[in-house]
């Protein structure tokens, strides 16, 4: 793709209750955001014109049956279904649920088929999108198997990049998942980003430790001592820059992960309490290790503020660039490595 053509952002709509369309508008109601990309949103004209109105939006939508019609210039709406939608904002509904699937379902396989660049999840209520044929923690998951990928939920900022070794996984069962093959996995998919996706030649990578004090030598837990510190050795050993495992309790407070490319957390409240208190509305969730790009808010769907008009956009807006900027450093990542003397002669 060359450098002046417009990226094309596929948009899932997430839970219509949520705050999902409202941030989606206040993005692009912004003329000047169509000037780097032109997005592709996946609901219906009737669903985009109801929240349209409701927010007392000028936005103008411009309405396709299928991808293959989008208009550069124009915020794209594809027509996912057609019959009308009841929406009660604040309001976790089964059926809405069902909606946000759908279109979670043709965004991906747009993906899958080159007719969007990157893709862009708006948030979802975990619970009810679950059904007999959707039961996936969330999209990270879905992603994987769809996408057939290792995939790992990368909250990422400016300041900041954290991956997790479990991500939605119960606390109870975080440590018994964490085995040598998961923790090799994980930072080979993280190193791997960062290099193809980031433009970090050789990145050192912290690792946070599964028990306080990293067990304190056994006292409090042998996880750390039996598992991640043999393991890190190996990886080590082979030329990878990765240190820890580190205590969590002050290894952001003391700064320490400044010193780092990316930090790999134990499980997901010990990354991401951290990560949206330094980073939240200017985070993305961006999914490592598929061969398609994805990212995502770093927020929910905020029930308590849906419909509201006061939903702050920033994030959203964040997620569109970070896609674009990525997209944009693995294409150069890739043409270079098939082509390493044109990269040594510039």
């Amino acid at each position: 793709m060359k450098k002046d053509e417009k990226i094309i952002v596929g948009i899932s709509i997430g839970d219509l209750n949520g705050i999902g369309a409202e941030i989606i508008i206040k993005t692009y109601e912004d003329p000047r955001s169509l000037e780097l990309n032109t997005p592709v949103i996946f609901a219906s004209a009737k669903t985009m014109q109801f929240f349209k109105n409701h927010f007392s939006s000028k936005i103008n939508f411009f309405n396709i049956d299928s991808v293959e019609k989008v208009a550069h210039g124009k915020v794209n709406v594809v027509e996912v279904w057609s019959e009308p939608v009841k929406i009660l904002f604040g309001t976790e509904d089964k059926k809405i649920g069902e909606y946000a699937i759908k279109s979670l379902e043709a965004a991906t396989e747009a993906l899958k088929e080159g007719a969007i660049n990157v893709l862009v999840t708006a948030p979802i209520n975990k619970h009810n999108i679950q059904s007999e044929k959707f039961n996936f923690p969330g999209h990270t998951d879905y992603l994987a198997k769809a996408l057939n990928g290792k995939s790992l939920m990368f909250m990422v900022s400016d300041e900041l990049r954290v991956g997790l070794l479990t991500d939605h996984v119960p606390l109870k069962d975080a440590s018994n998942a964490i085995t040598e093959g998961l923790v090799k996995e994980k930072i080979t998919t993280v190193t791997k980003s960062l290099i193809q996706d980031f433009g970090i030649r050789k990145p050192k990578i912290a690792v946070l430790a599964i028990n306080p004090h990293a067990g304190d030598n056994g006292v409090i837990g042998n996880e750390d001592d039996t598992i991640l510190k043999p393991t890190l050795e190996k990886i080590k050993a082979d030329g990878t820059l990765v240190y820890g495992p580190y205590s969590a309790d002050s290894f952001f407070g003391s700064n320490t992960y400044k010193n780092f490319d990316a930090i790999i957390a134990s499980y997901h409240d010990q990354g991401l309490i951290p990560f949206k208190t330094i980073a939240f509305g200017k985070g993305v969730n961006y999914t490592a290790g598929l061969d398609k790009v994805r990212t995502s808010p770093d927020h929910g769907t905020a029930y308590e503020i849906a419909g509201k008009g006061i939903a702050d956009e920033s994030s959203m807006k964040q997620a569109i660039y970070t896609a674009i900027e990525i997209f944009r450093q693995r294409e150069s990542y890739n043409y270079y490595s098939k082509n390493p003397l044109k990269k040594g002669s510039r």
